[in-house]
């Protein structure tokens, strides 16, 4: 009966470990979803206003050329 206690002891940190580990992935893929997000608000911005100036990034020449 001991040992299954101890087993069952020993499981339950190893679980907890796990859970925590998982947590913290979680919580960096949620920044970097927050990242994402606001970078293509960015882009989804840029690209609104030069629809309205009739300008595309097409057109942009570098000035290598």
């Amino acid at each position: 009966m001991e040992s299954r206690i101890t087993e069952l002891e020993i499981r339950l940190a190893l679980q907890d470990d796990l859970l925590d580990d998982l947590n913290q992935i979680i919580a960096r893929q949620q920044q970097q979803l927050d990242q994402i997000r606001q970078e293509l608000r960015h882009l989804q911005e840029r690209s609104s206003g030069q629809e309205q100036t009739g300008r595309s990034l097409l057109d942009e020449i570098p000035p290598h050329y």
